[in-house]
């Protein structure tokens, strides 16, 4: 076999599989492997300086706990969609990401592309979800709240019209990001949480949890990558999502300054028993409670709750145990919240 039809053979043999698959797409230099080197990698924002562009088609597979299994594709800038394999990629994909550069005006190049491959892929699979990442709203440009929303409304209504006249039934979801800050690990949690079937569920359980344990929210976050799998179903205040964010952060820097964290671990700090409290200096409190491998729950409690601590634990705990028939796909996964106990009103 030439080298040529062995490197082909190879790229599609990530498409074999019945992983959801997530594409990032965009022009060069959009920020496509930046976003997802920082948010699944670890990378720091300001060592994506020196990436290169990416030279082919980069496959990598995110498995960092028992709901958190998908592969996610990053294609070069430059990379020509041929029409010949649309089956190929769009027929197991449940996610299309498409990174526009919020500082590359006026953005006529990154819309056409981004319309033509919403247009091929919905027609090979209606199933795909589209994402429109308006990245890097960082720097001088965008110091105005306002401006950062005249710009996403700009290129919505844009990229909205242009597919409706190609009578494209699609609706694609608008994200401005940065890697900057936590608004990229805000839009991928929204993102990964499309890929999870049993989501509805958890929000129950976490609906339950909070309202018998007198919680003001509650996350549950993939330790590995900072973002949010699910959260009760009370509107998410990115503020709240932020201090959740930044505990797990502190957690594992001090677990792994004063813990025992084997050399060969990646990172993590965070096993069975680890618990953390820290107190806020507006009455609130964060709590974080590990529930499974890399899967924390991360609470946001008024102190003045807090005083029957050992019922949220038990709560907790009937949580727990609920997550596990939910990962062995048991019937009735999640009656086991049933039983937890309420905190008496004051």
């Amino acid at each position: 076999m030439s080298s040529f039809m062995q490197e082909r053979a190879e790229e599609f043999s990530a498409w074999t599989d019945d992983l959801p698959k997530i594409l990032l797409c965009g022009l060069a230099r959009s920020g496509k492997s930046s976003i997802h080197k920082v948010v699944f990698h670890k990378m720091s924002p300001h060592e994506t300086l020196f990436l290169e562009n990416t030279p082919k088609p980069e496959v990598k597979t995110i498995a960092n706990n028992k709901l958190i299994h998908f592969k996610i594709c990053d294609f070069p800038g430059n990379h020509h969609f041929n029409e010949e394999y649309d089956t190929i990629f769009f027929s197991k994909c449940a996610v299309l990401i498409f990174v526009v550069d919020a500082q590359d005006e006026p953005y006529t190049d990154a819309l056409n592309m981004a319309k033509d491959l919403i247009k091929r892929a919905h027609k090979v699979n209606p199933n795909v979800n589209f994402e429109v990442f308006i990245h890097k709203v960082d720097g001088d440009l965008f110091l105005s709240e306002e401006h950062k929303m005249d710009m996403q409304r700009e290129i919505q209504a844009k990229l909205t019209e242009d597919l409706f006249e190609l009578r494209v039934d699609a609706q694609p979801t608008f994200h401005s990001t940065t890697i900057y800050d936590h608004s990229v690990f805000e839009a991928f949690s929204k993102v990964v949480q499309k890929l999870i079937p049993q989501l509805s569920v958890l929000e129950a359980l976490l609906d339950l949890l909070i309202t018998n344990s007198r919680i003001e929210k509650a996350f549950l976050f993939d330790v590995v990558s900072k973002v949010y799998i699910a959260s009760d179903s009370q509107p998410v205040d990115i503020q709240s999502y932020e201090l959740c964010s930044d505990m797990i952060d502190v957690v594992i820097d001090i677990s792994c300054i004063y813990g025992t964290v084997p050399e060969d671990s990646e990172a993590m700090a965070v096993d069975a028993k680890s618990s953390c409290v820290i107190q806020l200096n507006n009455g609130s409190l964060l709590y974080l409670r590990e529930v499974d491998r890399f899967l924390a729950l991360v609470c946001l409690i008024q102190e003045e709750n807090f005083d029957r601590q050992h019922l949220i634990d038990y709560n907790i705990k009937l949580f727990k145990e609920a997550l596990v028939q939910i990962f062995q796909n048991a019937p009735g996964a999640g009656q086991q919240s049933a039983g937890l106990r309420s905190q008496p009103s004051r």
